[in-house]
């Protein structure tokens, strides 16, 4: 959608004075640039001019004739006569060769005239040329002026926008015409900006509205449970010390919600600070951890370890890697199968986690690192969980300029790989990095 005329024109008029100073200046740059290049084109017309090759002269000599000399030549003649003429014109006659004093006085006016007459052209010249310049650069400087107009009147459009945008009516775009140029591509990105920003400010609400969620379930398990309990008039002590452990349970399903959230803002934070770690001995670790689980749940785990270093944030890294586990072992089958594994593979910390399952649609695997996305029970054979686990694992190896690639196992499962930079590679912004804090 294009933004209306009707809300550009408070913005351009506001943005006048700005517009006609930049407008102004680029004027007086075509002016000016137009003027020096006169000037060096006058300049060396005049010189050429001033050296050009030898013409022929006329001047009145002692008797009254009209004389001919050649330009730079000191005699009267290149034999040593000049020629005349009584008509007033050149070649009408040839006079007898004149005496040394009268030769020397002809030659001698013939010179001040050639001056004379070299200079007066010399000067017409440049007179006409630099009347012929001024004009131009009149010329020149309105044209500029509508030229300089016509540039900025695409740029004032984006200007405009940038006024009035708002979280309200970040669907309008400018949709910019005219050809594939600078202004143009300013335009595109300016549209790119706001079609990434209307993408974050819906995911940022649905976020709001799915949290609101997840806390309200818990909290209104709450409340029913000591309604109920002291609503009850033949309430035990064994029923009260019931009720009370449920509210408990819904309490700690709160925190547990709470703590993923922050987990999640930590993440998205980013790193302030980079320090070597291994994620082999991080793996090693969260598996052990994790081992009575596996045998509850009648999963087998198999590990292939191999020193692995990375520089970044332990503490996000064995939180994103105890994600994974977790999920392997929660989203699988009686009898299963996890295999994790951690090696170093062209010079880059590979850690992949691969588990057996369900069949996962590959259209779903990609939602499955979106906040609260769940899969049904018929496809992940479970329900529980806070849906956020992976956002978390997306969120973390982000933060540490790690790429994540999840694909679904043809037999069923998942295979999920994280593929960490060198450790001494910089990050997206040369070194330690620090984001801006993620609103939850």
């Amino acid at each position: 959608m294009r933004l209306p005329r009707s809300r550009r024109t408070p913005g351009l008029l506001r943005s006048g004075l700005s517009r006609r100073t930049v407008r102004l200046r680029l004027t007086l740059l075509y002016g000016a640039l137009f003027l020096v290049c006169g000037t060096a084109l006058v300049g060396i017309t005049y010189l050429l001019a001033s050296q050009s090759t030898p013409g022929v002269y006329t001047f009145r000599g002692p008797n009254g004739d009209n004389n001919a000399m050649a330009r730079g030549s000191s005699s009267p003649g290149a034999d040593g006569s000049s020629h005349s003429s009584s008509g007033g014109g050149v070649g009408g006659g040839v006079s007898q060769a004149p005496g040394p004093s009268q030769a020397a006085d002809t030659a001698k006016r013939g010179e001040e005239a050639a001056r004379a007459q070299r200079a007066g052209e010399l000067r017409s010249l440049l007179v006409q040329s630099g009347t012929a310049l001024g004009i131009t650069t009149v010329i020149s400087l309105g044209v500029g002026w509508v030229v300089a107009g016509r540039v900025l009147r695409r740029l004032q459009r984006v200007t405009a926008a940038a006024r009035t945008i708002s979280a309200s009516n970040l669907h309008e775009r400018l949709a910019l015409d005219g050809p594939q140029d600078e202004l143009k591509e300013l335009g595109d990105t300016f549209d790119g900006l706001l079609a990434r920003l209307e993408g974050t400010f819906l995911a940022q609400r649905q976020f709001i509205a799915h949290v609101s969620h997840e806390l309200r379930t818990p909290m209104t398990r709450q409340r029913t449970l000591a309604q109920v309990a002291l609503a009850d008039p033949d309430a035990t002590v064994e029923s009260l010390r019931a009720a009370h452990e449920r509210v408990l349970a819904a309490g700690a399903q709160q925190e547990q919600l709470v703590l993923a959230l922050l987990t999640l803002a930590r993440g998205q934070a980013g790193i302030s600070r980079r320090e070597p770690f291994d994620v082999a001995a991080l793996t090693r670790d969260a598996v052990l951890n994790r081992s009575d689980e596996a045998r509850r749940l009648g999963v087998t785990v198999r590990t292939e370890l191999a020193a692995a270093p990375v520089a970044g944030d332990a503490r996000l890294a064995e939180r994103m890697i105890t994600n994974l586990v977790d999920n392997a072992l929660r989203h699988n089958v009686p009898g299963g199968l996890v295999e994790v594994t951690a090696v170093r593979r062209d010079g880059s910390a590979v850690l992949t986690v691969a588990n057996t399952g369900r069949v996962i649609p590959d259209p779903a695997v990609e939602q499955l690192f979106e906040p609260f996305e769940r899969l049904g029970a018929e496809q992940t054979g479970r329900t529980e969980g806070l849906g956020l686990g992976l956002s978390i694992v997306q969120a973390i190896a982000d933060a540490h300029d790690a790429a994540v690639v999840a694909r679904a196992r043809p037999g069923g499962g998942l295979v999920i790989s994280v593929t960490f930079p060198p450790a001494g590679a910089p990050g997206r912004h040369g070194g330690a990095e620090t984001r801006a804090p993620a609103q939850v």
